[in-house]
């Protein structure tokens, strides 16, 4: 078999057994890999009716079959679980050299099970592979964590996967972290990682991933880095600014979120924006393994040295969703949750959704006591609360459990800006409403990154469409990006290849690397399949379409009240059942057995 290994490992923390389990082409021609490996299994194997918490969870860590050749972007994996923020499927993205580590060692995957008795970590060094005691690493940051395995193995090589002390306090949107400052971020991974008593992943290899003809696949890569290169945005924007480019971009097109979500438009967006950064702190550009874009951020600050980031999400999460412009405080909050082990997108919309609970008196002085007051803009909320919530002190354990847990506690829930209670993104549905859609039916929630419809609504990719069309040529679009991105995930591939690169080119680059012949049409029949896949575990998890396949009230009911798109709410209820239907589901949002049985995933139904 070539780009995947053909074999994925299992540990189980409960009775320390380690063993290797195999699969075949006919299964990697049906499900490609990583995220859709991963679906698979969980699938098969687990209740999604678990706790996620509990050791009958299962956490899947895994890598795509051009994770570690030299496709661009090629060191992606996934962390693919049942999120405890959510109570759904997660599929969390990171980038690094891990996921390429992981294809060295000879693995497509690890799949990890029940709960060891006290803090562990994996060691894997080819075949061999240990359960190794980590006491010693509770409670420690990401930094200090890594410093302390590193010179334990006493290897230049090492790549680590890790939690901080969010993970280890099961904080719900805690992150799985590699190479410093890379985050499988959304979901809430950590937490469940943090429940196993697991800390850490140490990975190191040496083989070679198997390519089925090396000089057309060479020839195909070239061709699609050039593609890249010569892009105005992957080869241009992303390079020069980091995807802090947007910031501007956003802003100016009436839907960069401000105040939680209370307008489109923030007065100091500059201050805060990729050229802004690059004035004032950028040393340079930080690539992943085999990426010819190069997004990272490598900044310094006086007061932390160097560090790594923000990305636009963290950069708007941290700032203008808070009513803060102080670039400076926002690069050290990132930095401190990058240390702490936190999804800064969720950590923003949580301290956005407490800003919001005191401006309207639900959350008091008198609570706080001698905390900072969340008031818009006040830097101080991330100085303190940040530290806070993830080690759950004091007003921290209450944020610790989300915007949406949040707000429900003080009656508000209409305060959190969530979908199926994750924290959404920087991008206001009300001026994208195809992204909005987007949300509403996101497998994972409140993400953007798996339906990026900013692309065609904003950004003109793979062509220009307006924000505010909800016909049925907008809902396949959807369909289309939705399918596309499990595809790339499944691939092992980052999704900023989408700016350049089209289907056929991820058909391409697959086929010279696999050695098949499938259409562009076969591959996106696999990302409709996972698709498909992750909904029906979603249902049998207790998904209720009608009641978790919508969006916050403010987006449905309160127009946007400046900008380019003002008056502007998201028409939900005209796109939704065109979008079931367009999905071939049933009305009420389920996938009927016809369906199934078209995908071949009918024995999950």
């Amino acid at each position: 078999m070539y780009g995947n290994w053909g074999k994925f490992l299992r540990v189980n923390l409960s009775t320390g057994e380690v063993k290797v389990e195999e699969y075949d082409e006919e299964f990697a021609r049906k499900w490609l890999g990583s995220r859709g490996l991963a679906i698979y299994l969980l699938l098969k194997e687990m209740d999604p009716m678990v706790d996620p918490l509990s050791p009958e969870n299962k956490l899947v860590i895994t890598p795509g079959p051009l994770s570690g050749t030299s496709a661009p972007t090629g060191g992606r994996y996934n962390v693919v679980t049942k999120s405890p923020a959510t109570g759904f499927i997660t599929m969390a993205n990171s980038g690094g050299y891990f996921g390429a580590e992981l294809k060295f060692a000879g693995y497509d995957a690890i799949v990890i099970e029940g709960k060891a008795e006290k803090p562990v970590y994996i060691y894997i060094k080819d075949e061999n592979v240990e359960i190794r005691d980590a006491s010693h690493l509770w409670g420690k940051l990401v930094s200090e964590t890594e410093e302390a395995i590193r010179k334990e193995i006493g290897s230049k090589k090492l790549r680590i996967a890790l939690i901080g002390p969010a993970g280890e306090n099961l904080v719900k949107f805690a992150a799985v972290m590699n190479d410093g400052h890379r985050a499988a971020g959304r979901g809430g991974v950590g937490a469940v990682m943090g429940s196993k008593n697991l800390k850490a992943i140490a990975v190191e290899g040496s083989k070679t991933v198997s390519i089925a003809d090396k000089q057309k696949f060479m020839l195909t890569i070239r061709e699609k880095i050039n593609k890249l290169r010569n892009d105005p945005v992957a080869g241009g924007g992303l390079p020069n600014y980091g995807t802090a480019i947007l910031v501007n971009i956003i802003n100016e097109n009436g839907l960069y979120p401000t105040r939680n979500f209370q307008t489109g438009v923030f007065e100091h967006a500059y201050e805060q924006s990729g050229e802004a950064m690059a004035a004032k702190y950028l040393i340079r550009n930080q690539p992943c393994y085999a990426c010819p874009i190069g997004c990272g951020r490598v900044n310094k600050l006086p007061t932390i040295g160097v560090t790594e980031g923000p990305e636009y999400e963290s950069t708007w999460a941290l700032g203008a969703n808070l009513g803060i412009n102080d670039l400076a405080s926002i690069i050290e909050a990132n930095h401190r949750c990058d240390e702490l082990g936190l999804d800064t997108i969720s950590t923003g919309g949580t301290l956005g959704t407490a800003m919001e609970l005191y401006e309207k008196g639900l959350i008091t002085d008198e609570e706080l006591g001698e905390a900072p007051p969340f008031r818009w803009g006040n830097t101080e909320v991330l100085h303190y609360y940040i530290d806070k919530l993830a080690r759950r002190e004091g007003f921290g354990d209450k944020l610790a459990e989300g915007g949406y847990r949040l707000a429900e506690s003080y009656g508000h829930p209409e305060y959190s800006m969530s979908v199926k209670k994750l924290e959404l993104p920087a991008y206001d549905p009300r001026g994208a409403e195809g992204h909005g859609l987007g949300y509403a039916t996101n497998n994972r929630g409140g993400c953007h990154i798996k339906n990026y419809m900013i692309s065609p609504e904003i950004l003109g990719y793979p062509y220009k469409m307006d924000p505010h069309d909800v016909s049925d040529d907008k809902v396949k679009m959807l369909i289309i990006f939705q399918d596309l991105s499990a595809l790339i995930d499944a691939a092992g591939l980052c999704l900023f290849t989408t700016f350049g690169l089209g289907a056929d080119d991820y058909r391409d680059m697959l086929n010279a690397a696999l050695g098949w012949d499938y259409s562009t049409e076969d591959y996106l029949k696999i990302g409709e399949r996972i698709w498909n896949a992750e909904r029906i575990f979603n249902l049998k998890a207790g998904l209720d379409p009608a009641k978790d396949d919508t969006l916050p009230k403010r987006f449905l009911e309160e127009p946007m009240p400046e900008g380019p798109n003002k008056g502007y709410v998201v028409r939900l209820k005209e796109m939704l059942p065109r979008y079931y239907a367009l999905r071939g589901w049933t009305e009420d949002g389920k996938v009927p057995k016809e369906k199934a049985k078209e995908l071949g995933i009918e024995e999950f139904i």
